[in-house]
């Protein structure tokens, strides 16, 4: 059975105070559930098309991603592996957001979020876990991915 580190409490309790009443998410993930939380609270979501992160890292295998991810990005990231990734970036970022190559989930919006011990690539999952609370992408570096990727797309095309 996986104990979680004092720097996984941290962060599970900082992204549980995205929901009125923490006690929920911190359920969910204890029975192994995603759980909705609010974006645009601690943190807005840019939902990145799964080609064009692949075509920005050149690779499709779980591991590279997840390295090349950490590396460019700097800042947690969850993989819906069917279709989506979801990079955490600061609230409000919504508000100035101005590629057409993702959207940007603020108020108003919701994100499935697995717990921290979902790090497999099976279903939901972090590619990129956060490495304290509070830590987020910045939106220049995701939308600077995002643009490589459109671009190495339309080259082989």
């Amino acid at each position: 059975m996986h104990t979680a580190t004092d720097t996984e409490l941290a962060i599970a309790n900082w992204l549980a105070r995205a929901l009125g009443v923490p006690e929920v998410a911190h359920s969910d993930w204890r029975e192994q559930r995603l759980t909705m939380l609010p974006t645009g609270r601690l943190f807005d979501a840019v939902r990145m098309p799964r080609a064009l992160v692949h075509a920005a890292i050149g690779s499709t295998a779980a591991d590279v991603v997840t390295r090349t991810l950490a590396e460019l990005l700097d800042g947690p990231v969850i993989c819906d592996r069917q279709t989506w990734y979801y990079a955490l970036v600061p609230p409000r970022t919504t508000e100035d957001w101005a590629s057409s190559l993702a959207q940007c989930r603020g108020r108003g919006g919701w994100l499935g979020v697995p717990s921290a011990d979902r790090t497999q690539p099976r279903g939901v999952h972090w590619a990129v876990l956060p490495r304290s609370a509070g830590d987020l992408c910045t939106a220049e570096a995701v939308a600077a991915l995002l643009a490589i990727g459109r671009d190495r797309l339309e080259a082989s095309s």
